[in-house]
């Protein structure tokens, strides 16, 4: 047994009886898993040095059973454990690794990952279907399926795989974010690991096909409680009969939440340096990285931007959708288009845009919010939001621009569309309003929302205890705040791929090695639809429209690329300082206008499921549903039971009031409840445990439970159960 802590793969479970505490006396926990006598010690030496106001003692009683009491600070006594020594005692920290706190649109696109999609109808647990999993998760094995982006390319030049592994091994030792991965247990954290394996795959064409390994590995997914968030495949060369030999491809997947697309660049830039030098790179570790920008970003004083975005959040009656309500296309999945302006048509729009003082960027935001305009059927002015890119690295942080990971981040646009006005004061205004965006990059979609002025709240009755937590904190929108981006609206960004410097490309041509540009596949649109547009290497202009076909049939999507692609390549007609946006909007009259799915809210389940009937008279194992608990964990549990014992489970999404009256349903007179969860469904299960009125002794145990596979973590839950059920010999 290593001594290092939990071992690799390992989930610990904890077991709290909730009793009333003595002032200042110790909260007790039974550690229950795979722990010898030194990991116990190692996993409360990393709790006491982490947490030095609380007094931390251990007693080993045998390997696989530890008690730990936890004494809070003299002043205050303590109510509950908070979220993040919940944190480190369910997940402790791998050995040589560190934890960084995700925040803003990370934190926004972890929720993503971990929250399932919204089903019309639920599907018993046990039965093997995805829909309504008891697990209030994402769909496979703590996997999440559809988050992924893809980029491919076809290798130009002689190739060797080992030198290709090696390489790639090399930039994984040297950047912390090829090591790094998620835990969210109590709060959303970023872990670091010391050591990781390159995810390297070699497929051969005679056994699948190109289609074929894109979709299953998009379906494949990840799995964000291990490292190695990004994978390579290789689909081999196709042996020539006769014909010259298909070059070998290249698929590169990476999860949107870990990463951006500029700093899959950054990483491919430091692959082909350890390339072209033999297959390792040469140098330590990148630094400043992940953990100085989380350093960096933590010292930001956020007064103006607070004050900034009091004002610039978009209204509620901002148009957000590019097509009029439309019904179910009966489509899904991911879809992609792409269009390309010549190079002359890009030169002309950029002139056009740069005579009235704009990039062409703005000429782009400008032909978006007039397709959102034109979508809402209105006349006379109207505010329009939509959602803009930022890189996030031209920030006051030396060396920012190198750094991988998740820089950037999406930030509401919002203007104000009038077709009688001149062309050129919108253009303006797009540009003004980036302008604005550009001075708080760092700001994301979740610190909006709670930046926003809200209205006094209305007198009325007390309110009951809330939903059960989540992941993590939850910022619901402010009232009277219209949509923010990522939240229902679209997003218009323009990637610029890292070119490689001109010495690194010499020395790949010297050795016969291209590097080709990397396209994109349809993955993760950031939402139902992303317009993405970057300049190809003849210098035109390629419009990529990614989009969600349960809410954009492709019918419509095809409407929607053509109508911005037209707007675009007439805006350099319109040079009279007079032209309006009408006259600009009136190319389109004879066009339909694109329909869009109705957003479906997701059904809300019932307060309480029961998932098995048992003995009349037993106690009831109550499952706590959240956000992120390890797909078909309480599947396996539920199956594997043997007891006498009715298992239900509870959702957190009810009325206020709903639930402690459900709890007290489930036990009935005489019966006990044993609270349980996995991952967050264990956090909710002590916060339900805590702040539930109940009968004395109704509430005999919470068991709790870190992340890991559905295996794993249903038999670290049947471990914790049985502790409780079954008397100690």
């Amino acid at each position: 047994m290593s001594s290092q802590g939990v071992p690799r793969g390992a989930v610990l479970a904890v077991v709290h009886e909730p009793v009333a505490l003595s002032p200042g006396g110790p909260l007790v926990l039974e550690l229950r898993g795979p722990l010898g006598p030194a990991d116990a010690e190692t996993v409360a030496a990393r709790l006491a040095q982490r947490h030095r106001a609380f007094g931390v003692a251990l007693d080993s009683h045998r390997p696989g059973h530890h008690t730990l009491r936890l004494t809070p600070p003299a002043a205050g006594g303590l109510a509950a454990l908070p979220a993040d020594l919940l944190a480190d005692l369910l997940a402790p920290p791998p050995p040589g690794g560190e934890i960084l706190p995700v925040t803003g649109h990370q934190q926004t696109l972890l929720r993503a990952a971990l929250t399932p999609a919204p089903t019309a109808t639920a599907t018993p647990t046990g039965t093997g279907g995805n829909s309504g999993s008891s697990d209030g998760s994402d769909g496979s094995d703590g996997s999440d399926g559809g988050g992924v982006e893809q980029l491919y390319w076809d290798w130009s030049g002689p190739f060797d795989v080992a030198r290709f592994a090696a390489a790639w091994q090399s930039v994984v030792d040297r950047e912390c974010v090829l090591r790094a991965c998620f835990d969210w247990v109590a709060a959303p954290r970023l872990v670091l690991h010391a050591r990781a394996e390159a995810d390297i795959a070699v497929c051969s064409p005679a056994a699948v096909t190109w289609p074929q390994l894109l979709r299953r590995d998009r379906a494949r997914g990840f799995a964000l409680h291990r490292p190695g968030l990004l994978r390579l495949t290789l689909l081999a060369a196709e042996p020539g009969g006769g014909a010259p030999a298909a070059p070998p491809r290249v698929l590169l997947t990476y999860h949107p939440a870990l990463l951006d697309e500029r700093g899959v660049h950054l990483l491919l830039r430091e692959f082909y340096r350890a390339y072209a030098a033999g297959g390792v790179l040469p140098g330590g570790e990148r630094r400043p990285d992940l953990r100085d920008h989380a350093r960096w970003l933590a010292g930001q004083d956020t007064t103006a931007a607070r004050q900034f975005w009091a004002r610039a959040v978009p209204p509620p009656r901002a148009a957000t959708r590019p097509g009029r309500p439309g019904g179910a296309t009966g489509q899904s999945g991911p879809g992609l288009l792409d269009t390309r302006l010549r190079a002359p048509e890009t030169f002309r729009l950029r002139s056009w845009a740069a005579l009235r003082g704009a990039a062409e960027s703005s000429a782009l935001h400008l032909v978006w919010a007039l397709l959102l305009y034109r979508a809402a059927g209105v006349s006379g002015p109207l505010p329009v939001s939509f959602g803009v890119q930022l890189s996030g690295r031209d920030i006051a942080l030396p060396g920012a621009a190198g750094i991988p990971g998740l820089l950037d981040s999406p930030l509401p646009m919002t203007v104000t569309v009038d077709p009688a006005a001149p062309l050129a004061g919108l253009l303006h205004q797009v540009r003004d309003t980036l302008l604005d965006l550009a001075a708080y990059p760092w700001a994301s979609t979740e610190t909006i929302r709670a930046w926003a002025p809200r209205p006094p709240a209305a007198p009325g009755p007390a309110a009951g205890p809330g939903p059960v937590a989540g992941p993590g904190p939850v910022a619901g929108p402010a009232a009277g705040v219209g949509p923010l981006c990522g939240a229902g609206g679209t997003l218009v960004r323009f990637d610029g791929p890292l070119v490689l410097p001109k010495v690194l490309r010499s020395e790949l041509a010297a050795q016969g090695v291209h590097a080709d540009t990397p396209r994109s596949a349809a993955g993760a649109a950031g939402g139902p639809l992303t317009l993405a547009a970057r300049h190809d290497t003849a210098g035109g202009l390629v419009l990529g429209l990614f989009y969600d076909r349960a809410q954009l049939a492709d019918e419509d999507a095809a409407a929607l690329h053509s109508q911005c692609v037209r707007l675009l390549r007439a805006l350099p007609e319109f040079r009279q300082a007079q032209a309006s946006a009408g006259q600009l909007l009136d190319l389109l009259a004879r066009a339909a206008t694109p329909r869009m799915a109705r957003p479906v809210p997701p059904a809300a389940h019932p307060a309480l499921t029961v998932l098995r009937p048992g003995h009349p008279h037993a106690d009831v194992i109550c499952l706590v549903t959240a956000p992120g608990v390890p797909a078909g964990s309480y599947d396996l549990f539920v199956r594997g039971h043997r007891g006498p014992e009715e298992i239900v489970a509870v959702h957190g999404d009810g009325a206020p009031g709903v639930l402690p009256a459900a709890l007290h349903q489930a036990a009935g007179p005489g019966r006990r409840l044993v609270l349980c969860g996995c991952g967050p469904g264990g956090r909710a299960a002590y916060e339900l445990a805590q702040r539930t009125p109940h009968a004395p002794g109704m509430v005999s145990a919470v068991v709790m439970t870190g992340i890991g596979d559905a295996a794993a973590s249903a038999s670290a839950l049947a471990r914790g159960v049985r502790s409780v059920l079954t008397p100690p010999p």
